[in-house]
């Protein structure tokens, strides 16, 4: 095994709990180790640190397995991890028949490049780093003997591999071909999973808990549901209580099971309004025309891939904000996110109360949102906390 030595000093996040170590922290790098390999980590004294996975294509060269000198990283060693990781699923009381969850979250798992997600009895993986590439039939044997589990299916079709130096993948690992949507329940709602093609691996687990807030606001209101994907944020409302929900987003297909869904939960479709649009432009028209809602939900998609991008992303979250403030009724309340780990929660903050200024509305913060215990934060890895919200009540 290959042993990577760190220049002076550079072990400094590594020793705080950081999984990930960069390309300016070695003090060399070993032209014959191939991509994937498991390697020692050592500072530049020779202490022995860690063992962690070689990534020569991306500016996170190594992301850490183990600091435990007396723990080899085996095909054992990957299933105990999946095993803990699980367990604590099953703690939380979201594995069971109908249930969905996340049942792996990459490094605040302890397994770095890997995310799991299971819908009833299928599981979907995404694998992002070379080094978990490397394990994928461990996974996938690991996976497909957890209880109930009839397929697991890979969407590893993220633009992230690219750094890894690996291409897109997707298809069956395990068990049975997923042949359609599959059907899982949230609270008293009814979704149906898009596992083969939808968004990430076809489900935003993420939101679940803020999902049942807006219901907890929805009864009698009016709703503007805006990058609604399959209309969970609005299901959710309409099952509360909701008299209106206009559902928004630029995806046919997705509007397409969203009204699918409203039909799977009883929803009279006269409630539920499908609007095939760009959410920039339906805004302003909604704004143009004088219209308004008791309330609003704005999840837009990722906005700042990388932190170049920071400064566009929040100029794109400050408009849409703007123009959802202005579109609230008296009384009304902005349920508003971003899922941008780039965009910390305080200049998400900032961005939103310079929204609230250039709108010319009285607002205040209600309440504050994030992603659920599924979803964990490393101690000393903050950048796995990327989900945040901001309820926001207008006079």
């Amino acid at each position: 095994m290959a042993t990577i030595r760190l220049k002076p000093g550079a072990d400094r996040a590594m020793l705080r709990g950081h999984p990930w170590i960069f390309a300016g922290a070695l003090a060399d790098e070993p032209s014959d180790v191939v991509p994937g390999d498991t390697v020692e980590i050592t500072a530049a004294d020779g202490t022995w640190l860690a063992r962690g996975a070689w990534s020569p294509s991306s500016h996170i060269r190594i992301r850490v397995w183990t600091r435990n000198r007396d723990e080899p990283v085996d095909a054992g060693w990957i299933q105990r991890r999946l095993e803990q990781s699980v367990a604590w699923r099953v703690r939380l009381g979201l594995v069971g028949p109908g249930l969905a969850c996340r049942l792996v979250f990459g490094e605040s798992d302890g397994l770095p490049g890997l995310v799991v997600d299971r819908y009833d009895h299928t599981v979907v993986c995404q694998f992002s780093a070379v080094g978990m590439e490397r394990w994928k039939p461990v996974v996938a044997e690991a996976l497909s003997g957890l209880e109930g589990v009839v397929s697991v299916f890979e969407r590893s079709d993220i633009p992230s591999r690219r750094y890894e130096g690996l291409e897109p993948m997707t298809g069956l690992l395990a068990g049975r071909e997923p042949k359609g949507p599959v059907e899982i329940r949230e609270g008293d709602c009814r979704y149906r999973v898009d596992v083969r093609a939808g968004h990430k691996t076809g489900f935003y687990l993420d939101q679940r808990v803020n999902r049942g807030l807006v219901a907890g606001w929805a009864a009698g209101r009016r709703m503007l549901n805006a990058f609604s994907y399959t209309g969970a944020f609005g299901i959710a409302a309409l099952r509360a209580g909701a008299a209106h929900v206009v559902q928004v987003d630029s995806s046919g297909p997705a509007l397409n099971l969203a009204r699918d869904q409203a039909s799977l939960n009883d929803i009279d479709p006269a409630r539920c309004e499908c609007v095939e649009a760009d959410v920039g432009q339906y805004l302003r028209r909604c704004r143009d025309a004088a219209r308004t809602f008791d309330l609003v939900v704005l999840d837009p998609p990722k906005f700042a891939e990388t932190k170049t991008q920071v400064e566009g992303a929040c100029r794109a979250y400050k408009d849409i904000n703007l123009l959802a403030l202005k579109l609230l009724a008296p009384g009304g309340l902005l349920f508003t996110f971003s899922c941008s780990g780039h965009i910390s929660p305080d200049l998400f903050h900032k961005v939103v109360a310079s929204a609230g200024v250039d709108a010319r509305r009285s607002a205040r913060i209600v309440g504050w949102m994030d992603q659920p215990a599924d979803h964990p934060v490393g101690l000393e890895f903050p950048e796995s906390r990327y989900l945040k919200g901001l309820i926001v009540a207008a006079d």
